[in-house]
């Protein structure tokens, strides 16, 4: 468990906190590139890490993302004009580019330079894989961009969903890096003797208490969660967590799964999950949707909240189905994974206090990650250490997924190539996972 001074540590992300800070060193999922569909289309509300943002697209088709108050007398920018490469503030007409520089002040005489002193608050902005990512940190140059496989695929062959959720960025990202829930959350209602033998889906039903093995890497920490599988094996579920937010699930076969989620706070009480993933064909899409079953959404609206909503929330107890429950037809009596999952996270509280846990040995990802990030915050607070990745964009070329592995081997070195991002495996056949574990 970590005490109300460690949670507080951990969980606060405005500007000026610890883990706000180390946040700000990296690139940061912002936004959908289909937000801004078109150049200067109507700008939106973007709540970062506890700021309070204005994202456009400008008429060259650059994303900008400024502060929402007009350096002028604090009108949000959210009602500006987007025209002719800039917002333009409609109380005075004061306009603003991408980079925040004042390129027109129409109230002031034609011949005053005061419009080459006031800048507005500006990130830059790069676009990758339907992301818009930004830069909110000290750096004059930022660093490059993490090279993350599921966000660097060839054009049309990726796709990036979002969902929000209202709790706090580490609850999240917690469940995520939680492969004991598995089998019970998700799957409690299955059982082994319905699952095609010799899978992963069989073994993570026949054995729901997997052992761990955790490390730490240059870019997060690793574990590998093992379980029987017939005599002499082992079925490894090997999984990533990459600073500060990003996770990699053992959702797939190790050496073709290809994924990355974000689990990036919004402020300290509400989130957005970035999901980065190549583009599924016509049969995966199929199972996905009849299977994993996604989360259908509200219509967006302008609201600092009102992006990618989930129909099924707290008010509507997330379409719970206790007839389903009790008949044992859905364990939780929730219907799909992603919206199991966030319940779960939701009805802990907007921040849980960790000092109430009571963790146990299928906790120890939970327990190394929490260690890491206060750590690495507390060096760049103390000593003005740069935290892991920020510049070395290769180290987050990692792959995640499942293996069957001799009991005896070292999972480390046995997975090293199969771990490596950009790397194809055509002989690997998928049909051993048995569906979605």
């Amino acid at each position: 468990m970590l005490n109300k001074e460690q949670n507080e540590y951990v969980t606060r992300v405005g500007p000026g906190t610890p883990m706000g800070d180390l946040m700000r060193q990296y690139w940061i999922p912002a936004m959908l590139s289909s937000e801004l569909p078109r150049p200067d289309c109507p700008p939106v509300r973007v709540l970062l890490l506890g700021e309070r943002l204005i994202g456009f697209r400008d008429t060259d088709g650059k994303v900008g993302l400024l502060g929402d108050h007009c350096p002028h007398r604090g009108a949000s920018l959210f009602y500006a004009r987007n025209d002719d490469r800039g917002l333009r503030c409609v109380y005075h007409g004061w306009k603003f580019d991408v980079r925040g520089r004042c390129v027109d002040m129409p109230s002031e005489p034609p011949d005053s330079t005061f419009k080459d002193k006031v800048r507005a608050t500006a990130y830059p902005c790069e676009e990758r894989g339907g992301v818009i990512w930004t830069y909110m940190g000290p750096r004059e140059v930022p660093p490059p961009l993490p090279d993350l496989e599921a966000n660097r695929l060839p054009d049309g062959q990726s796709t990036a969903i979002a969902y929000a959720r209202d709790c706090n960025w580490l609850q999240g990202l917690e469940g995520d890096i939680d492969t004991a829930h598995i089998g019970f959350l998700h799957f409690g209602s299955e059982d082994a003797a319905d699952a095609p033998p010799d899978t992963f889906r069989y073994y993570t039903l026949k054995d729901r208490a997997p052992r761990y093995a955790v490390l730490d890497t240059e870019y997060g920490s690793m574990y590998g969660a093992y379980r029987p599988a017939g005599p002499g094996r082992y079925y490894w579920r090997i999984a990533q967590f990459l600073f500060p937010f990003f996770t990699m699930t053992p959702t797939g076969l190790l050496g073709r799964q290809v994924i990355c989620r974000a689990w990036v706070p919004m402020d300290d009480e509400h989130m957005m999950m970035f999901f980065m993933r190549p583009k599924p064909t016509p049969d995966l899409e199929e199972f996905i949707q009849r299977h994993v079953k996604p989360p259908k959404l509200l219509p967006n609206t302008t609201g600092w909240l009102g992006r990618f909503r989930l129909e099924a929330n707290e008010d509507n107890d997330y379409l719970l189905d206790r007839d389903r429950q009790e008949r044992n037809e859905e364990y939780s009596g929730i219907e799909g994974i992603h919206t199991q999952d966030q319940a779960i996270t939701e009805s802990m509280g907007p921040i849980y206090d960790r000092s109430r846990e009571h963790l146990g040995s299928s906790d120890v990802m939970v327990i190394r990650v929490r260690r890491r990030l206060i750590a690495s915050a507390r060096a760049l607070a103390e000593h003005g250490t740069p935290p892991p990745g920020v510049d070395q964009p290769e180290a987050y070329r990692q792959r995640s997924g499942g293996i069957i592995l001799d009991e005896d081997a070292d999972w480390v070195e046995a997975t090293r190539d199969l771990r490596q991002a950009f790397v194809a495996h055509p002989d690997l056949d998928p049909s051993i996972v048995g569906g979605f574990v």
